[in-house]
């Protein structure tokens, strides 16, 4: 069974202990071949002070809730322009 590890931005950290991460899924169009971004919300657990904007890399683990499976294990720079 491998991981599933994924990079996005984070949203928002209005919850306690879980942020929103947006993920960027490129995937290639059926018919014509264009490859089409699509963004997926994950919420993951994340036991720091994240702020918004920050991007953060994310792993599945087990469930800590109903909607988190995810958390975070690095950050990197923040990239939001003002």
């Amino acid at each position: 069974m491998s991981v599933k590890k994924f990079t996005g931005k984070i949203m928002s950290n209005k919850m306690k202990d879980t942020v929103v991460v947006a993920v960027e899924l490129p995937k290639r169009h059926p018919i014509y071949g264009k490859m089409i971004k699509n963004t997926k919300r994950i919420k993951a657990h994340a036991m720091g002070l994240y702020q918004v904007g920050t991007v953060v890399e994310i792993v599945e683990t087990k469930p800590f809730s109903k909607e988190v499976s995810f958390k975070v294990i690095s950050a990197g720079q923040n990239k939001e322009k003002k």
